[in-house]
């Protein structure tokens, strides 16, 4: 059975990308947990197609780091991987700086307004308290921030970089979020914003720098944390 048997009005290559699309924002979110194994003929039955489709998108997932292909043919979403954060970190911090440098020197206008309008989207949710929208709408500043650069290749990597992060943010940092203002998260998206727009790279660099800096503390400071509870026996 083909994508044609089980979809006729569906292109070549959609019912891929559906999967696609449905399977990574679904591990993204921490709707599939890291380690659960991906139900393939659940999966065909709830999209409604076969499993040629699937198949050719969990070898996209794969590619991507988001899932793993395990020998007996079956497939795990990945684990994040704990004893090598630093070094995630450590690319994480270089590519804030590297883009928003970047952004400074290539940007045009039609790039600020983009790149103002998602910073005004994830003002709302954060004083709304929508942690969920924090974690993807600030994925989308800084992507916006990227494409202002003019380097694809520093763009494709923050992006993979960016989404990794949405998994430890869901685990570490956003569950502590508290709806206050003036937020910092806000104010240090403003302060680059304006930095990109004066063309100030030495400035864009360091408040990056700063960006960065704080996000990985904090999420180190929230692993670093006792929570278990003092049973008393």
């Amino acid at each position: 059975m083909t994508d044609s048997d089980d979809q006729p009005e569906r292109k070549r290559g959609t019912g891929s990308r559906l999967v696609y699309d449905t399977l990574r924002e679904e591990i993204l979110s921490l709707v599939l947990q890291p380690g659960e194994p991906i139900d393939e003929i659940g999966l065909a039955d709830r999209l409604s197609m076969s499993r040629t489709p699937i198949r050719e998108a969990l070898v996209r997932l794969a590619a991507d780091g988001l899932v793993t292909l395990l020998p007996n043919r079956s497939t795990v979403v990945s684990q994040i991987d704990f004893p090598n954060l630093h070094r995630f970190f450590d690319a994480m911090t270089l590519m804030y700086r590297v883009t928003t440098r970047l952004a400074a020197e290539f940007h045009d206008a039609e790039d600020l307004v983009e790149i103002r309008a998602r910073q005004d989207a994830f003002a709302r949710v954060v004083v709304a308290g929508d942690t969920a929208g924090m974690i993807q709408l600030n994925r989308d500043f800084h992507v916006a921030v990227a494409e202002a650069g003019r380097n694809p290749y520093y763009l494709q990597l923050f992006s993979r970089l960016l989404d990794e992060g949405r998994r430890i943010l869901r685990l570490y940092y956003y569950p502590t979020f508290e709806p206050r203002l003036p937020h910092p998260y806000i104010q240090e998206h403003e302060a680059m914003i304006a930095a990109i727009a004066e063309r100030d790279v030495d400035t864009c660099d360091r408040l990056a720098k700063d960006h960065a800096d704080k996000i990985v503390q904090q999420i180190q400071q929230m692993m670093a944390r006792d929570l278990r509870q003092d049973i008393k026996l």
